[in-house]
C-alpha cells in the first residue's frame, strides 16, 4: 500500500480536499484529526491540518510520519509570491524549502547540519504535471518560511535581497526539515494568493478560497497518478 500524506496549515487549505473525499476514516494522534482515505486498490491518502506556524507544522509532520509512515509527504497550501514573474493563483513548486527568520548557521553548524532542504524530484515532476492537466502555469522554485504573513513591502525586499525566493509561507520549511530528518520524499505545492507587499492582506481575503481550490485540485490529481 502506498500511502501519501497532505498536510495544509488552515481549514481553508483542507476544504476541497475533504470535499472530494469522503468517508474518511479520522484518526487522532498528538492533538490532530489524520483523515484517511484509500483511493484505490494501492494507494491511501491521509491529510491533516497542522495549524499555522513552524511550530504546528513540524509536530504534525512528525506525527504524521510516527503514525503512518507515508511513502511522501506534500505540504499543500496558499503562500504569498516572492517572485516578479510569480502572479495571483500561479503555482510554485518548492525545489527547496528553509527558514528565512533564522540565522542559517545554527541549522548548518549544528544539528541536523542541513538549512535548506532539497525537494523531492520525482514529486516536484509529479507536481508539474498535474498543474498541466488543469492548464495552471508553475514555477520550480525556493520557498520560504517564516513567523509572520509578509505584508509589507520593506520586509519583503529583505527575504528577496536575502534568499531570492519564489514564494513565502509560514510552514513549509518546518514540514522540509522533518521530512530531511526522518529521511521522506517531500515537496512543498503552493498556490499564490497575494504578493507578500502592501497590498498582501487585501488580495489574501480576495484570492484566499479561489487559490485553496487550484492547490486542491493539482494535489489530490498528485495522489491520483502517485
Amino acid at each position: 500500500m502506498k500511502r501519501i500524506g497532505i498536510i495544509g496549515a488552515m481549514p481553508s487549505e483542507l476544504a476541497d480536499i475533504r470535499n472530494a473525499l469522503s468517508g474518511s476514516e479520522i484518526v487522532k494522534k498528538a492533538g490532530y484529526e489524520y483523515y484517511v482515505n484509500r483511493i484505490s486498490e494501492d494507494t491511501e491518502v491521509i491529510h491533516v491540518c497542522s495549524g499555522i506556524a513552524k511550530v504546528n507544522a513540524a509536530v504534525c509532520a512528525q506525527a504524521l510520519i510516527d503514525e503512518f509512515a507515508p511513502d511522501a509527504i506534500v505540504n499543500a497550501g496558499i503562500a504569498g509570491g516572492m517572485n516578479s514573474d510569480v502572479r495571483v493563483c500561479d503555482i510554485v513548486i518548492s525545489s527547496e524549502v528553509c527558514s528565512h527568520d533564522l540565522d542559517l548557521h545554527f541549522l548548518n553548524d549544528y544539528p541536523p547540519y542541513c538549512g535548506i532542504y532539497k525537494s523531492d524530484e520525482k514529486l516536484m515532476t509529479l507536481a508539474a504535471e498535474c498543474c498541466d492537466d488543469f492548464d495552471v502555469k508553475h514555477f520550480f522554485g525556493r520557498i520560504v518560511s517564516g513567523e509572520a504573513f509578509i505584508t509589507d513591502s520593506g520586509v519583503k525586499k529583505v527575504i528577496e535581497d536575502n534568499f531570492k525566493p519564489y514564494a513565502v509561507d509560514m510552514e513549509s520549511a518546518a514540514v522540509g526539515q522533518c521530512a530531511y530528518r526522518n529521511s521522506v520524499p517531500y515537496v512543498s505545492v503552493r498556490c499564490i494568493s497575494d504578493n507578500a507587499d502592501d497590498e498582501g492582506a487585501m488580495s489574501f481575503d480576495k484570492f484566499e478560497k479561489i487559490a485553496a481550490k487550484i492547490v486542491a485540485d493539482v494535489v489530490l490529481k498528485m495522489a491520483e497518478k502517485f
